[in-house]
């Protein structure tokens, strides 16, 4: 597949993962029986394979190693704390201020990581 097609692809699959995560986080601290709904667990696994193949493919396609791209080893370490934070926000017997603060934090990572992939610099917006 052509790299332009992958990036557009993974931009767009980063644009609804991250939308999804948002409305399933403000959902899940607000009480809302959607968020429990088949779509809201589902969907989020189909956008996140998408995601991580178009991912897998850029760096395929771009010969990138995580090893020798400091930039992208700080992506991969940002996506897994992203991971942990969202984990947390979306686990409702949990107090809801430890919910709200793992969905800021989750926030705040995912703006780090997209800083990262512009800046091509393992310390994007913190540089």
């Amino acid at each position: 597949m052509d790299y332009l097609v992958l990036k557009t692809v993974h931009q767009t699959a980063v644009a609804l993962s991250v939308t999804g995560f948002f409305a399933r986080g403000l959902g899940s601290l607000n009480g809302a029986p959607w968020v429990r709904g088949r779509a809201a667990k589902t969907l989020p696994h189909v956008v996140d394979t998408v995601l991580l193949a178009s991912a897998l493919g850029l760096a395929w396609t771009a010969s990138l190693n995580p090893l020798d791209a400091p930039w992208l080893t700080a992506k991969i370490v940002g996506l897994l704390a992203y991971i942990g934070l969202g984990m947390v926000t979306l686990r409702p017997a949990l107090p809801w201020a430890l919910r709200s603060a793992a969905w800021l934090g989750a926030l705040a990572t995912f703006a780090y990581i997209a800083s990262v992939a512009v800046s091509k610099s393992p310390l994007g917006f913190l540089a």
